[in-house]
This record gives C-alpha cells, sequence and structure tokens, in this order.
C-alpha cells in the first residue's frame, strides 16, 4: 500500500501540501476513500468531517466546490453566485483533464490547472478535516482554516 506514495497524482498532493506546512502527510488507508461514507468509515469520523471535491462545467469554465461529506451541492445556489445557467457536473474526463485527478481521489491540494474553488460554509463546524490526496485510499488532515488557505477558495454556502 505505501507505494501509492509513489504515484505521481499523490506526490503532486503532497508537495503542494509541504509547501503549505512541512509537517502535513498523506495517509494510506487499508480500505478505500472513494466515497464519503467509506472514508468516514475507514477514519472513523463523522461523515461531514470527509471533504467532497467536486467539479462543476460553468460555460467555458470549472468551479471546484469542496462540500461537507453528509451536505448536497446546490446546483442552483452555484448558478446564482456564478450567474452561469449551464452550470452542470463535469465528465469524468473533464474531472481527469482539468484536475489531474480520478474521481474518488480528487485533491483540493496540486491541481494541474488554476481553477477557481468554492469551499462550503459548513465544513468550519469540524475541527479536523479529511480530504482526498490523489488516489482512492490516500487522504489528509487538515483544519477549516488551512484548508481555506491552500486552495484559496471562497468561502460560502453552497449546499442545500
Amino acid at each position: 500500500m505505501d507505494n501509492l506514495l509513489n504515484k505521481e497524482p499523490v506526490k503532486r498532493a503532497q508537495e503542494h501540501l509541504k509547501k503549505f506546512d512541512e509537517n502535513k502527510k498523506i495517509k494510506v488507508l487499508e480500505e478505500t476513500a472513494r466515497t464519503a461514507q467509506d472514508a468516514s468509515k475507514a477514519l472513523k469520523c463523522e461523515v461531514g468531517a470527509i471533504v467532497k471535491s467536486l467539479l462543476f462545467r460553468a460555460g467555458d469554465g470549472f468551479i471546484l466546490c469542496l462540500v461537507s461529506g453528509d451536505k448536497k451541492c446546490s446546483l442552483n445556489k452555484l448558478k446564482k453566485i456564478t450567474q452561469k445557467n449551464d452550470l452542470c457536473m463535469a465528465t469524468p474526463d473533464e474531472v481527469k483533464t482539468q484536475t489531474g485527478y480520478t474521481i474518488g481521489g480528487v485533491s483540493p491540494a496540486g491541481l494541474i490547472n488554476k481553477i477557481e474553488i468554492f469551499m462550503d460554509s459548513s465544513l468550519e463546524r469540524f475541527n479536523k478535516l479529511y480530504a482526498a490526496a490523489g488516489h482512492p485510499n490516500c487522504i489528509f488532515e487538515i483544519n477549516f482554516e488551512e484548508l481555506h488557505s491552500i486552495t484559496s477558495s471562497k468561502i460560502m454556502e453552497i449546499t442545500e
């Protein structure tokens, strides 16, 4: 399992985290953390403490939304915020092309393209958050302020 740390997407996430905090380490989980439920079970934490990274296509651009595992991202709120009525979930190919990660392992750290990031304010309820780190079995622990800082995200209410 440790060889997962040598995979390019995981190394990219780790390098981004290290620039921010030398002590940030990616953890390799025995079980998959592909979904928020899987991750919370593997980490023995509340599902809401899992950060879902969801990519949306908005016109000819993309937006990455960081949402609590127990919440659902609101398309209507996103459409109002972005003023884009053609907003929709990105396809798996678009996710890979835009972020450099595959679905289930999309990390908010180490994106290959500059993407606007919205972070849902409901994540603030947790002292510890867990986000994907480039592979479905890899995660990193972070707090709300740190996540906001490393992603340069806009904090807003984007869930239903």
